[in-house]
């Protein structure tokens, strides 16, 4: 076959690759999007935990589809209000019955101190979340009319999550607008070419927006509720950091090969060839690490880790298929101004090969010393706290926030959110006199009743999701469930009941809480155990699966005692969330062991013809600035986590970024060469590496190819 004829196939198969992924794209984006099931609980808890079968429960009640929204009126001043304020909100109060349920609101009640008036307003939530969020609108623009002097604020669960709703308009494309233009920029940096940088960019960002309509599709297909905000962020931030790392490790082995060889098609095959493994062990070990969550018992994290699999899986496409096909049909000139010629130096390598050229030279200090460094800054997480309250989940305060704060200064903090307690119509008063003598109510209440099923109404002292409600909580489950003849009846798919049972909101997050702390100890061995296996099957070893394993979780408490330390005295969060933990860990371990991958498979591929020793200097040469921009790519996109407005995903965001940049500059720089160098060839153990000149010939020892018709 002819060197024409090769270039032809080549140019032919680069242009059908083209254009069987925009066919496959399209194919895609015309799926039929199906319709999202409905939540199996408003926090995502299935119904074996007692908050989800009170909501069960409630469905039973005439009132089902009633939230009161709270309106909480004070003087801008701070003082009591007058008489002619109370006239107002009497006033005010008439006019707000055309949004309630049945047409009219009770009488205002006044606190104690006389600085607070309150008014419940029932709305109607049958109409779905659009609506809520219209009629909480509507309200607040009614309360324009209250003499000067005069705040009023919406609070309750309508306006929580009405506000909840508007804080993530428009947040995707903010978070894609500034993630592209982070990657943009970054790229443009690593390259220094003002071309190349487009390709990786335009490619993963096409792969990002398939992602996207593909998880509008498959996460609904496995019966699970679509969160969008929260999941649809995380997810595009992971197929941004992901794809682009993989698209940085194949252009800067294609760079490498074209120095090799004339012909760019058989440059690109050779560097298929070699990042294929690594991509495949990086993207394989991401997404077994996120399928993990499917354990979760929080079905956001069951949605999260269906998004991302399906994210990670598109990246590895794109990366292997689409990319190498773009890169082939633009050819050398790409690179401009720097373009690689056969035979040409290499320009990448001179700083990472001297630093790993100091680290051979003393070993044991820099690993001993690189352990203790990680070690300092895991101890800055001794003193962490977890647990948001739902008026702390804000980075920037909402209204709903504003006037829970308000009205827990003058009222119990419970009263916006009060406990439900489900029981028998005949149990009422006795489940009633049970709860009002628990330590932290601050009173209770026959609420709404059925044929079957009657709700008591609770207002506890404490500041909802605080440890003193928590204990309130708790306090209240045992001294309801222990009055004779309360337990209502038995919910689907979950064991009878044996009393009273209690939930709603602030219970809801007690129990959500907990559901954190029990993922958190079932889902951490597992995804170790699934991350170390992908490495003993990709190095077939022992010992460098085990020291890489260890390595990374290292990192991750170093990580999250750095980033505590940042939350707790500079960005003054007032604690991390309870689910934030089990993320970043899933998130850091999965990506923080891809750059020892990329690392060690290049270190093992030179080992076989130059040693251990050499091997893994020549991989830190050759890898070194193509995994730092990788790393600090990935963190940076992370960071941009912190553009959406809940403090949990910021949380997410800077824990993931500080780890990353920790794996990438630390322990894959530094710790993991250090350790190859101490142990030899015992880092293998007990595979072996096979040292044959032919197979894997060093870099510097290959003659590059005669030229060819090939040559672009």
């Amino acid at each position: 076959m002819s060197v024409f004829t090769r270039v032809a196939r080549g140019r032919l198969a680069a242009w059908l690759t083209v254009a069987v992924a925009i066919v496959l794209g399209a194919a895609v984006f015309g799926f039929p999007e199906p319709e999202n099931p409905a939540p199996v609980s408003s926090n995502g808890l299935s119904v074996q935990w007692q908050s989800t079968q009170v909501e069960r429960l409630q469905e039973e009640l005439p009132a089902s589809d009633v939230e009161p929204a709270i309106v909480v009126v004070s003087r801008a001043d701070g003082g009591p209000l007058t008489e002619p304020d109370h006239a107002a909100v009497t006033g005010i109060s008439g006019e707000l019955g055309r949004f309630a349920v049945g047409g009219r609101v009770g009488p205002p009640q006044t606190s104690p101190d006389g600085t607070v008036a309150l008014v419940a307003v029932p709305l109607s939530t049958a109409g779905g979340q659009e609506a809520v969020v219209t009629t909480v609108a509507d309200l607040r623009a009614a309360l324009d009319g209250l003499p000067d002097g005069l705040t009023a604020e919406v609070t309750g669960a309508p306006a929580f999550s009405a506000d909840l709703t508007k804080v993530f308009d428009g947040a995707d494309i903010t978070l894609l607008a500034v993630t592209a233009g982070v990657v943009a920029l970054l790229l443009l940096i690593t390259y220094r070419s003002p071309f190349l940088w487009i390709v990786p960019l335009v490619v993963v960002a096409a792969t990002e927006q398939l992602t996207l309509r593909a998880v509008d599709t498959i996460v609904p297909a496995f019966g699970i509720h679509l969160q969008e905000g929260q999941v649809t962020g995380i997810a595009s931030v992971l197929v941004f950091g992901a794809a682009t790392d993989y698209a940085l490790l194949l252009i800067a082995r294609y760079r490498e090969e074209l120095r090799r060889e004339e012909d760019r098609f058989a440059a690109m095959r050779a560097a298929l060839r070699r990042t294929a493994e690594p991509i495949l062990a990086s993207g394989g070990t991401v997404v077994l690490g996120v399928l993990t969550l499917l354990l979760s018992e929080q079905e956001t994290n069951q949605a999260l880790a269906v998004a991302c699999a399906t994210g990670v899986v598109f990246a590895m496409l794109s990366a292997l298929f689409l990319l190498p096909a773009v890169l082939v049909i633009f050819g050398r000139g790409l690179f401009w101004p720097f373009v690689p010629r056969v035979g040409g130096p290499a320009r990448e390598g001179r700083l990472w090969g001297r630093l790993g050229a100091a680290v051979v030279r003393r070993p044991v200090p820099v690993a001993a010393l690189t352990t203790l460094l990680l070690a300092g800054l895991a101890l800055g997480g001794l003193g962490i706290r977890t647990g948001l309250s739902e008026t702390e989940q804000f980075r920037v305060k909402p209204e709903a926030v504003a006037g829970a704060e308000t009205l827990a200064k003058a009222f119990p903090a419970g009263t916006t959110q009060p406990v439900a307690v489900l029981t028998t119509p005949a149990a009422v008063a006795a489940v009633t006199d049970a709860a009002a003598s628990v330590p932290g109510v601050a009173s209770a209440r026959p609420g709404d009743a059925g044929t079957t099923v009657a709700q008591v109404d609770v207002v506890l002292s404490a500041e909802p999701g605080t440890a003193a409600s928590d204990r309130a909580v708790e306090a209240l489950r045992d001294a309801v469930a222990a009055v004779p003849g309360s337990a209502p009846p038995a919910v689907e798919g979950a064991d009878p009941f044996t009393g009273a049972v209690v939930g709603g909101t602030v219970a809801a997050t007690y129990d959500s809480d907990k559901a954190d702390a029990k993922d958190l100890w079932l889902i951490l061995p597992i995804i170790l155990l699934l991350v170390g296996a992908v490495l003993v099957l990709l190095l077939r070893g022992l010992v460098a699966p085990l020291l890489l394993v260890l390595t990374v979780i290292a990192s991750f408490f170093a990580s999250l005692g750095a980033a505590w330390l940042l939350f707790d005295h500079v960005l003054g969060f007032p604690a991390l969330d309870s689910g934030v933990l089990l993320l970043a860990f899933v998130f850091l371990v999965a990506l923080g062991v891809d750059y020892n991958i990329f690392l060690v498979t290049r270190a093992r591929e030179d080992a076989r013809r130059t040693g251990t020793r050499d091997g893994m200097l020549s991989a830190l040469r050759v890898t070194g600035g193509v995994i730092t921009s990788a790393g600090v790519l990935l963190a940076a996109v992370f960071a941009v986590l912190g553009v959406l407005p809940l403090i949990t995903l910021t949380q997410i965001g800077i824990i993931v970024c500080i780890g990353v940049l920790l794996d990438t500059l630390l322990v894959r720089t530094v710790l993991v060469p250090a350790l190859a160098f101490m142990l030899g060839d015992r880092f293998w153990w007990p595979g072996r590496i096979d040292r044959t000149p032919e197979d894997a010939p060093a870099d510097q020892d290959r003659r590059p190819a005669e030229p060819t018709a090939g040559r672009d």
